[in-house]
């Protein structure tokens, strides 16, 4: 992964800069995504009866369970959609057997936060309004989606909603201000540049340590049961390590898994190797778990 920038024939490893045209970005994306986002047998994903956000939701045809994942797509909060994820989401949906809504939040440098996170609270709320229960949802996101995933739970706290039954997240980018030790590493994944561009095309003129924008710098105390999945490689790392601390010592029932010499949202490459089968069955294992007695 670190030298794939050879199979487009590019000597040099992209560097993103706020140069870099942020359409061609998203376009590449969803290039790749078209590739791999076939469906298992017997699942299809079905537009959801809601607007600002729109969605998606992904299910069994004859299923008739009334758990949800909650999913939040990642790609540094300035690309990525239902479209690029559905078949990381199908993953997880067939890893559980519980359907999941992924939405369509709004993204940066054209909606800076909180476009994102009221989009989540939103696509949240349309559950509650379709009478899922919220200790039937699940909040499930990758990368900035996960960092979004956190920030609106920290959000639903300050609005004295109710929190879902727990969030699953990897390796979420939870400090956008980019502070961590772990951002000094080399990342065979992340370009050169990126989380320093995304993160102020996020932030806008917002604070980048406003607990909502990287909720690392929040208050924990209330929140679900986490489990929070990073690679030992990748920059971010440091972001789950003081979450779930934080988190821990805010009493909160908090698990984090550290994958050895294993790069960024590595789960969702199962089952190419063991370790990312392995951290999938464990995510999804979780999430049956706190959903288990919602069937």
């Amino acid at each position: 992964m670190k030298h794939r920038h050879w199979f487009s024939l590019k000597l040099k490893a992209e560097v993103i800069d706020f140069n870099s045209p942020v359409a061609e970005m998203r376009a590449k994306v969803e290039k790749s995504a078209a590739r791999m986002a076939k469906m298992p047998e017997g699942m299809e994903a079905v537009p959801a009866d809601m607007q600002n956000p729109t969605g998606e939701i992904i299910r069994y045809k004859d299923s008739q369970d009334d758990r949800m994942i909650l999913y939040f797509h990642g790609g540094g909060y300035v690309m990525g959609s239902v479209k690029s994820h559905r078949g990381i989401v199908a993953k997880f949906v067939k890893g559980t057997g519980i359907n999941a809504l992924c939405f369509e939040y709004r993204l940066a440098p054209e909606h800076p936060f909180p476009a994102a996170l009221n989009d989540a609270v939103a696509a949240y709320q349309w559950l509650l309004d379709q009478g899922t229960k919220p200790g039937c949802i699940v909040f499930m996101g990758d990368s900035a989606g996960a960092g979004l995933a956190l920030a609106a739970l920290l959000a639903l706290k300050e609005k004295s909603l109710p929190q879902p039954a727990a969030a699953a997240v990897m390796s979420p980018w939870a400090d956008v201000a980019c502070t961590g030790e772990s951002y000094k590493k080399t990342d065979p994944v992340a370009p050169k540049g990126s989380f320093s561009v995304y993160g102020t095309y996020y932030a806008g003129d917002n604070d980048k340590t406003n607990p909502l924008v990287s909720p690392v710098y929040g208050n924990p105390e209330g929140l679900p049961p986490l489990f929070l999945s990073v690679g030992e490689d990748e920059r971010i790392l440091d972001d789950s390590v003081r979450f779930a601390e934080k988190a821990e010592k805010a009493g909160v029932d908090a698990t984090l898994k550290v994958g050895e010499g294993m790069v960024h949202c590595y789960p969702v490459l199962s089952p190419m190797f063991p370790e990312a089968k392995e951290a999938m069955d464990e995510i999804c294992a979780f999430v049956k778990t706190r959903l288990g007695g919602y069937a």
